[in-house]
């Protein structure tokens, strides 16, 4: 056995070690977000599936969407689809090999958190118009 087996060997640094930045902060939000648009995904096929099964199904799915727990889904899930969809242009930009030195990163990543916040608002106040 080597000298490594007995565990004198130092940690490498992990997320208790290193401060979070916006890059490791917004890829960590894309895998997440990621995640929410999945979870959410599923709470709309429940909503349609509701609308099918008849009047009753579909009252206490949309009694339950249109509760403040429900908006509330309702609007993390499409901060989700917005903050996605932007990271995601960001990354094709960066496949065509723009974007890519530090101070682009940083201003890339505070356009998306910006766009997918604007966005999102802009998505409600256009459902509120035509509610």
């Amino acid at each position: 056995m080597s000298d490594m087996s007995n565990g004198s060997r130092p940690l490498s640094p992990h997320l208790q070690i290193y401060r979070p930045q916006i890059t490791s902060v917004l890829s960590i939000s894309h895998r997440v977000t990621g995640i929410g648009l999945a979870v959410g995904t599923i709470l709309m096929v429940w909503w349609l599936l509701a609308a099918a099964a008849g009047p009753e199904s579909y009252a206490r799915a949309a009694g339950f969407m249109g509760s403040f727990f429900g908006l509330l889904l309702l609007f993390a899930w499409t901060f989700a689809m917005w903050f996605h969809f932007c990271a995601g242009i960001r990354h094709l930009v960066w496949d065509t090999g723009y974007g890519l030195e530090l101070p682009q990163v940083y201003l890339g990543g505070w356009i998306v958190i910006g766009a997918a916040a604007g966005l999102t608002i802009l998505t409600w106040i256009a459902v509120l118009i035509a509610w």
